[in-house]
C-alpha cells in the first residue's frame, strides 16, 4: 500500500498555508512507516504529478471555503473532491485540480481521494496563521492521522 499526503497552499497568505503548516507539524509529531510520503505540495500542483501518481490513498489538507466559520474542517472524499476545486479560492487550486485531471487521464488517479480542508479566517500577507487557525493546526493533524489509521497505517507520536 503507498500513501501520499500532499499539504497544499501558500504560506506567504497567512491561512491560505494551512495545508501546508499541517503536513509539516504531522512530520514533526508522528512517526510514519516507509509506504506514507509526506509532501509540502506549496502551491506546485502539477509538480507533485509523479509523487501522487498510482498511490492507493491521497490525503489532502488545504485551506477550503465551505461557508462556516473559520476554523471549521471538513472531509470532502471522492466525488465530492472535484467539486471543491470548482470554485477556487486561491491560484495553487488550479494547478491541484490539473493535476488530478492529468492523473485520471492517464489511469494514474490515486484509488481513494479524501481532502481535509480548514476553512480560513485570514488571506493577509504573513507567514503566520491566524490565532483562530493556529489553534486549530492541531485538529487538522489529528485528522490526517485519523485517515491513515482508519486505512491501516500504523502511526507513532514521536518523543516529546
Amino acid at each position: 500500500m503507498r500513501v501520499v499526503i500532499l499539504g497544499v497552499g501558500n504560506i506567504l497568505l497567512t491561512d491560505e498555508g494551512v495545508g501546508v503548516h499541517a503536513v509539516n507539524q504531522l512530520v514533526a509529531r508522528y512517526r510514519l512507516p516507509p509506504e506514507v510520503d509526506v509532501i509540502d505540495g506549496g502551491t506546485s500542483g502539477m509538480d507533485c504529478l509523479d509523487q501522487v501518481s498510482g498511490a492507493d490513498h491521497l490525503l489532502i489538507a488545504d485551506a477550503m471555503r465551505s461557508k462556516q466559520e473559520p476554523g471549521t474542517i471538513t472531509r470532502l472524499s471522492g466525488d465530492q473532491i472535484p467539486a471543491f476545486f470548482k470554485t477556487k479560492i486561491s491560484p495553487h487550486q488550479v494547478g491541484v485540480c490539473d493535476m488530478l485531471a492529468t492523473l485520471n487521464f492517464h489511469g494514474l488517479m490515486p484509488k481513494n481521494i479524501v481532502l481535509i480542508g480548514v476553512e480560513p479566517k485570514s488571506f493577509d500577507t504573513a507567514m503566520e496563521l491566524s490565532p483562530e487557525i493556529a489553534a486549530r493546526l492541531s485538529a487538522v493533524v489529528d485528522a490526517l492521522v485519523a485517515e491513515l489509521t482508519s486505512i491501516g497505517v500504523i502511526v507513532s507520536p514521536l518523543a516529546a
